[in-house]
């Protein structure tokens, strides 16, 4: 673990070649060390998801996430890129896969890169993980409450008009080990700090076993 790190606004190559914004957090100090591709949540591109790539950081990984939504509302607020992004659809699965393609690419051409990535999303981030897993080269992968990875939402769900649907028939191409985490959001009032602790203890375990 380190005190130290750095953060910096960069470009990645997302899919189809598209030039997308993206924040990366490292270890201020030299050295080889794996790295990790956070997916952020519905509501986008946000404090709380830059949080969380900083927290990789600390642990010693280079960890970034990609702006999901940069091609729908470029520098705007996170809401109101979110919000554009629901009125489209969503991001459709095979960008996602391109865009997570072009954060893992750039995560090992970083000098500091022990060729490992991992990737790691929550709420409709960790369905996306585990498509991610299944089509991008990945060392590890964890799901965070991500739904409908298998199944569908029914017509009154709010996820519905989305597009999300399952992805049954890719599950046979996983090519990494994968972590799966249930439970409930921080702002809600079912929210237990100790399961939440766990949750953290366990991927940080399971990062370490695959990427270190």
């Amino acid at each position: 673990m380190t005190d130290s790190i750095s953060t910096s606004a960069v470009r990645i190559e997302g899919a189809g070649g598209d030039q997308i914004e993206a924040y990366l957090a490292r270890p201020a100090e030299p050295g080889s060390r794996g790295g990790v591709v956070l997916i952020h949540h519905m509501p986008g591109y946000d404090r709380w998801s830059k949080e969380v790539a900083r927290r990789f950081a600390t642990d010693g990984y280079d960890a970034i996430v990609t702006n999901l939504y940069w091609r729908e509302a470029p520098g705007a607020e996170p809401d109101d890129a979110a919000a554009v992004a629901r009125s489209r659809g969503g991001v459709p699965d095979e960008r996602l896969v391109g865009d997570v393609a072009g954060a893992a690419a750039y995560l090992r051409a970083l000098d500091s890169s022990n060729g490992k990535v991992g990737v790691i999303g929550h709420c409709s981030g960790g369905r996306q993980a585990v498509l991610a897993a299944c089509n991008v080269d990945l060392d590890a992968a964890v799901d965070c409450y991500g739904a409908y990875v298998v199944g569908q939402p029914p017509e009154d769900h709010p996820m519905h008009p989305l597009k999300i649907r399952g992805f049954e028939e890719q599950l046979p191409k996983l090519g990494c080990p994968l972590l799966g985490l249930f439970g409930n959001a921080t702002d809600r009032p079912a929210y237990r700090v100790e399961a939440a602790q766990d949750g953290y203890r366990r991927i940080g375990e399971f990062f370490a076993r695959y990427l270190g």
